[in-house]
């Protein structure tokens, strides 16, 4: 079930005739969230998420990674993934046949429910990533990421397999890859001791709708500028209040749209007042 606890931290056991020293690099943990993305460009994996907490996670064998290369599903002496649009227009179009034998690959031993196994197009058609559906992700048991090239890919195809498609924000992009990235690791920092800190997660931008406060450290004073005297109060509750001010004040000036969602949230019925 979605829903359940994962057992993060507990090897996982499999009969094998080879040493598990032979086969991989890095434990493979029973209930680790999984990440299958299928690509054009597998050399561009594991990217950034190899690096810092992410990497770390990915080591330690908390997520897993997994890139199946397009190409090999490709028709013809060529390998060719796609066609020209029918009825013309620019571009080529990644064929439905291609897509849909590397959907079928990456389904191997992944649960049937698009709830626990999301499968993903990344396209700007899409619809916004935020925070919510990262954190949706993040408690599934892993999710399919298609990364697009050309002009996208055959609707019918989508249509099929129930794609999701999501959008990074409003530009273009030469391909799904980058973007595909950004998923994983806003999905991957959620899962249980990869941050380490839970609080941190907590706190952070977009959590409760609205922006996050502006931060400070030492030195109390730097290049003329001092930190806020509440900060060094020591009065958390004043602090709190500060913080949560100060956020209001950011997300009403810099995201109208993310204000307007934040007071309806709070009063449905009430006034809107940007």
């Amino acid at each position: 079930m979605a829903n359940q606890p994962k057992s993060h931290g507990r090897l996982a056991i499999r009969p094998s005739l080879k040493p598990r020293e032979l086969m991989v690099d890095r434990p493979e943990l029973a209930g680790a969230w999984q990440a299958k993305v299928i690509t054009l460009f597998p050399e561009a994996f594991p990217g950034v998420l190899g690096l810092s907490l992410t990497g770390r996670a990915l080591q330690e064998g908390l997520w897993s990674l997994e890139t199946i290369d397009l190409r090999q599903f490709g028709v013809g002496k060529h390998k060719n993934v796609d066609d020209t649009p029918t009825g013309g227009g620019a571009g080529m179009v990644m064929k439905p046949d291609v897509v849909a034998a590397a959907f079928d690959a990456a389904a191997e031993n992944t649960p049937p429910d698009r709830q626990d196994w999301p499968l993903v197009y990344v396209s700007p058609r899409g619809k916004p990533y935020d925070q919510a559906t990262a954190e949706r992700y993040s408690r599934a048991s892993g999710m399919t990421i298609l990364c697009g090239r050309f002009e996208g890919v055959d609707q019918r195809v989508l249509e099929h397999y129930q794609v999701e498609e999501i959008s990074i924000g409003d530009y273009i992009l030469t391909g799904g890859e980058i973007a595909a990235q950004a998923l994983i690791d806003a999905s991957v920092r959620l899962i249980p001791r990869v941050l380490g800190n839970t609080e941190s997660a907590m706190e952070e931008t977009f959590t409760h709708g609205l922006l996050e406060h502006p931060q400070y450290t030492r030195p109390t004073e730097w290049n003329g500028r001092t930190v806020p005297d509440i900060l060094l109060s020591g009065h958390h509750a004043n602090i709190a209040k500060w913080r949560s001010a100060q956020s209001e004040k950011l997300t009403k000036e810099r995201r109208p749209d993310l204000w307007r969602a934040y007071l309806n949230d709070r009063d449905p019925d009430g006034d809107q007042e940007l």
